[in-house]
């Protein structure tokens, strides 16, 4: 069994993958536009240039993503999304990518459960966990 992330940007999901792509070093495996799909009827005009499914890969693991409504309002409430970095350098580097243009919940430190740890809300309003074990 495999439980993956699907995370719905309502309308910036192809500016969310060119930041996590520059800032995290995401690569993009899939996308596909809602002007690819076979019926073309349930597509708004307005969509079709919209990304219907993407996978990107951070690391191991893949998060898939889309568009969804393409409402221009995501709103990501109830889980965050939790990056475990190889060392503090590489937590810092991650964490600092993560954080441009968003807001920073807990700064990146040392804690009493790991070398460093910090939470911050991405610019798509993503809440994301950066921790690392080693120093």
């Amino acid at each position: 069994m495999k439980v993956q992330p699907y995370v719905f940007f309502d309308g910036k999901c192809e500016e969310a993958l060119e930041f996590y792509k520059r800032a995290i070093g995401a690569k993009v495996s899939a996308l596909m536009r809602f002007g690819e799909a076979p019926d073309q009827s349930q597509v708004k005009p307005e969509s079709k240039n919209k990304v219907m499914h993407s996978a990107f890969q951070i690391g191991e693991t893949e998060i898939l993503a889309s568009d969804g409504y393409c409402l221009g309002a995501p709103a990501f409430q109830g889980f965050a999304l939790t990056i475990t970095a190889a060392n503090n350098a590489e937590a810092l580097r991650l964490f600092t990518g993560i954080a441009e243009g968003g807001k920073i919940q807990m700064p990146l430190e040392k804690t009493f459960f790991a070398a460093s740890f910090g939470i911050a809300v991405d610019k798509f309003g993503v809440n994301w966990m950066v921790i690392s074990d080693k120093e």
